[in-house]
């Protein structure tokens, strides 16, 4: 099971964008990266094709994974991730607070 998942809130702890929040979009196991909707934006130049217009657009690069931590749901604060088993499930738990992480 994965500390950071589709779908987390995620702060960034280290890079121009220190501090910041944001919603995982993608993660990248094998590479250790993350896509963070609103960090890390790229402009880039893009050919025109059928479904897209050209122009120069601007998207997310990925950012490491030891460069974000997961916020805890309590307050917003970045928290290291535990495992627990609660009701026969595995579950990820906010070493911060205890609660439980949705997800």
């Amino acid at each position: 099971m994965q500390k950071i998942r589709k779908g987390d809130k995620v702060v960034v702890l280290a890079g121009k964008d220190k501090g910041r929040t944001g919603e995982v979009l993608a993660v990248q196991p094998k590479e250790d990266t993350a896509l963070v909707r609103g960090i890390n934006l790229i402009r880039r130049h893009q050919k025109q094709s059928q479904s897209q217009e050209g122009g120069i657009i601007t998207k997310e690069a990925p950012v490491h994974l030891s460069n974000i931590a997961i916020a805890d749901p309590k307050d917003g604060k970045p928290t290291r991730v535990g495992f627990d088993v609660k009701d026969g499930k595995k579950v990820r738990v906010a070493k911060r607070s205890g609660e439980v992480i949705n997800g």
